[in-house]
C-alpha cells in the first residue's frame, strides 16, 4: 500500500460570515490565545486576528485547524523578512506566479 501524506502541498482557507475559519495545510500550531490564533502552514506563517478565538479542531495528521470566533485579520508573514502582510496582499502574489 503507498504511503500518504496527510498534509496537503498547498494551504486553504475557508471563512464562513467572519466567525468561522477552516484552515487546511497547517504544519504546526506556534501559539493561540482568545485574540489570535498563529499556525505555520505549508505557505507560510498565518495569524488569524480577533476576539474570542477558539480552535475547534485540531488535526496535524490530516494538517486541519479550525477556529470561531469574530475574525478581525488573516495575516501572512513574508518567511524572508518577517514581514507582515494582509491575506490578500498573498493572494495578489501567487496569481502573479510569485
Amino acid at each position: 500500500m503507498p504511503q500518504m501524506n496527510a498534509t496537503p502541498k498547498q494551504s486553504s482557507l475557508m471563512l464562513s460570515g467572519r466567525t468561522t475559519l477552516s484552515v487546511s495545510g497547517v504544519t504546526e500550531v506556534s501559539g493561540f490565545d482568545e485574540s489570535m490564533v498563529t499556525l505555520k502552514t505549508t505557505d507560510g506563517e498565518l495569524s488569524v486576528e480577533g476576539e474570542q478565538l477558539h480552535v475547534t479542531l485540531l488535526s496535524l495528521e490530516e494538517g486541519r485547524v479550525d477556529v470561531q470566533g469574530r475574525i478581525n485579520a488573516l495575516i501572512y508573514a513574508d518567511g524572508q523578512s518577517g514581514h507582515r502582510r494582509p491575506f490578500w496582499r498573498f493572494l495578489e502574489r501567487k496569481a502573479e506566479g510569485d
